[in-house]
């Protein structure tokens, strides 16, 4: 896997793909997102508490921040995050691409930006180190997320799927999943694309443990997290 390089995909008809996985693995998969996720969030409650003191202490407003994502099945759900942007994000957002081309250019290839100037102290925190991530692990509980998984999308970033919707539909999404131990924000959106479907087609639970793996390095290094 560590010589993965992108997956050549037929362009002239739609993909699409059914539940993966499906059946008895699928329930496992399942079982398996419960035992890591329960434990793991009764663990860290006192870190949850001291991140959301801290948000709240930092400009006084919302803790969480949801958003609509797609989800397994095209189905939407609300996404759980530590706020890490200013109140004013969207506004600030809207203002920037209008007046910088360079960050319209780099919106528009990685739907991120490198110096995001939304962010506020100590979300940049929270983002380098991935712990805006935790509170996903009720999306997990719900059913809304899995452990391992292609990273959650808008309806938006679903559209530059194109015909390979489909691959990222057949599964639940990730709270880490290839893309994420694979560069993450330091590859282009369709390296993304590619390698969402490639877990998808390859799906496995060796393929899982090595996601697994690979993330905790990952995280604890930073790597291609802004």
């Amino acid at each position: 896997m560590d010589g993965f390089a992108g997956v050549t995909h037929p362009s002239s008809h739609v993909v699409t793909m059914s539940e993966v996985p499906s059946g008895l693995t699928g329930r496992v998969k399942r079982v398996f997102d419960l035992l890591l996720a329960i434990p793991t969030l009764i663990a860290i409650l006192p870190l949850l508490a001291a991140i959301a003191i801290a948000i709240k202490l930092e400009d006084g407003g919302p803790v969480l921040f949801r958003h609509r994502r797609c989800g397994k099945g095209g189905r939407p759900f609300m996404i759980l995050k530590f706020r890490t942007m200013r109140q004013t994000a969207d506004k600030d957002l809207e203002d920037l691409l209008k007046a910088d081309p360079n960050a319209r250019a780099e919106w528009d290839t990685l739907r991120k930006l490198h110096n995001d100037p939304r962010i506020t102290r100590l979300g940049k925190f929270l983002r380098k180190s991935s712990l805006d991530e935790l509170p996903q692990l009720f999306n997990i509980i719900r059913g809304d997320m899995s452990v391992i998984g292609p990273r959650p999308i808008t309806d938006v970033e679903l559209e530059l799927y194109g015909i390979y919707a489909g691959h990222y539909e057949a599964a639940r999404p990730g709270l880490t999943g290839l893309w994420q131990v694979s560069g993450r924000n330091e590859t282009d959106y369709d390296t993304r694309i590619d390698l969402d479907s490639h877990y998808v087609q390859n799906w496995s639970y060796g393929l899982d443990a090595w996601i697994l793996l690979k993330t905790v390095p990952t995280v604890l290094f930073a790597r291609g997290a802004y």
